[in-house]
């Protein structure tokens, strides 16, 4: 086998293969041998038609079946030869197939970079610590019942937090645009479902009441025809209804899983579920900052290979929160989903997965057993049987590989850290839990 090596840009590669043709008719031959055991000709029983015969009436046919072997295996010893780790597919472009010559074809492809990875000494990561108080276990009871809340209609005017029912026909220029209109659709007031000004216009207003309003659609709204766009709001007022919380007795707690009835168990319980909360979220906030200074001072050139796999992989997770958007055959999902969206994102889960690997293979870093373990016995706890979650996690291996690559994470994490200046801050629990801006 002849190999030749060429690089063209960057990360890309040229490999062009010649397979010699003995080595292709060996190949062929034998296939055709197996086969003719079973072939029926005329004129031959099954099974007695001369090779030649065979030949004459299947050989090209066999010649194109074994053509995607001989690529594969032919690649592979040329990836062996060359010491080179393609990322992702090839391309392949055949120069040559004919009877009783050489396949000649071309390769083309990226390799996966050198990774070097810098020292961690410099690295200063402020890790979060928090305490929870009564007044946060209060405030976390108060979201349990705003969850359980009932509406009650009342003859008054509307406030801020009361659901009222209203139907709306929305113009620009005086014509009524796409989406501007609704009938009988509630809405809860100091949501921030609506355009700025929506709801605050609709504060004061009781059953009956009707009003226009006049708003601006915000510059950066999705709809490129509304963006900035000044318009109208016809707004009728058919209810409006009050929130009521429930009391905190047991009818609320059997329908958080709180079957014993017990406030003072359901409080300790609200208090673990708040710790957990809290540590997963300083942890994950820590993982973060760490994560972010290991991009930065790392640059590493990404093959484009990688990155429009990550981009797929992103799309297909957000396909399916959409539920049902996969079914649709007429829509156009990269135009509805275009690359630019996912790209940025893609380029740092590629960056971080190139500079994890190359941690975890200098340091010999590994997820052991027991870590695992532990890592799929605290997520099982919040489930109401913990034994049938894990069970179910040691059953699929799928499953189970995420949280082995989610334990060797964190082990880089630590081990960063420990090279790392880290500091505490003290903060409010619920600064400690909300969610990073993106």
């Amino acid at each position: 086998m002849q190999v030749s090596i060429e690089t063209t840009s960057g990360l890309e590669r040229r490999l062009t293969i010649g397979v010699p043709a003995e080595q292709i008719d060996s190949r062929a031959d034998q296939r055709l041998k197996e086969a003719a055991k079973t072939i029926r000709i005329n004129g031959f029983r099954k099974g007695k038609a001369p090779l030649k015969v065979i030949k004459q009436q299947y050989g090209e046919g066999v010649r194109q079946e074994i053509l995607g072997d001989l690529i594969n295996s032919s690649l592979q010893d040329a990836f062996e030869k060359e010491k080179l780790q393609p990322a992702g597919q090839p391309h392949i472009e055949i120069n040559q197939f004919e009877a009783g010559k050489d396949l000649e074809y071309v390769a083309t492809f990226e390799v996966y970079p050198e990774v070097s990875v810098g020292a961690f000494d410099g690295f200063s990561v402020e890790k979060l610590s928090a305490e929870i108080n009564d007044d946060n276990v209060e405030t976390m009871i108060m979201t349990l019942r705003e969850q359980q809340a009932t509406f009650n209609v009342v003859e008054r005017d509307a406030a801020d937090g009361d659901k009222v029912n209203i139907s709306y026909v929305g113009t620009k220029d005086g014509e009524e645009f796409e989406g501007g209109k609704a009938d009988d659709q509630d809405l809860v007031l100091g949501s921030n479902s609506m355009i700025p000004g929506f709801e605050d216009g609709i504060v004061g207003l009781a059953a009956g009441a009707e009003k226009t309003l006049s708003l601006s659609f915000p510059e950066d709204y999705h709809a490129e025809d509304l963006k900035g766009a000044a318009v109208e709001f016809a707004v009728t007022v058919n209810s409006v209804s009050e929130k009521v919380l429930p009391e905190v007795d047991k009818d609320l707690l059997v329908k958080f899983g709180a079957t014993h009835g017990d406030l003072d168990q359901f409080r300790a319980d609200i208090v673990k579920n708040m710790e957990r909360e809290l540590a997963t979220s300083i942890k994950n906030k820590t993982k973060t900052e760490v994560m972010d200074q290991l991009v930065e001072a790392n640059k590493v050139e990404l093959p484009k290979a990688l990155i429009d796999s990550e981009i797929n992989v992103l799309r297909e997770q957000m396909m399916q929160q959409f539920g049902g958007i996969q079914q649709n055959k007429d829509l156009d999902l990269k135009t509805l989903l275009p690359d630019d969206m996912f790209k940025e994102q893609a380029e740092r889960r590629v960056t971080l997965g190139l500079l994890l690997g190359e941690i975890i293979k200098d340091n010999e870093i590994s997820a052991d057993a027991d870590a695992v373990r532990k890592a799929v016995e605290d997520l099982s706890v919040s489930y109401e049987d913990p034994e049938e979650v894990i069970n179910y996690y040691y059953q699929n291996p799928k499953l189970l590989s995420g949280i082995e690559a989610s334990v060797l994470e964190d082990r880089v994490v630590e081990f960063i850290l420990e090279q790392a200046t880290v500091t505490e801050k003290v903060v409010s629990y619920e600064e400690a839990v909300k969610p990073k801006a993106q």
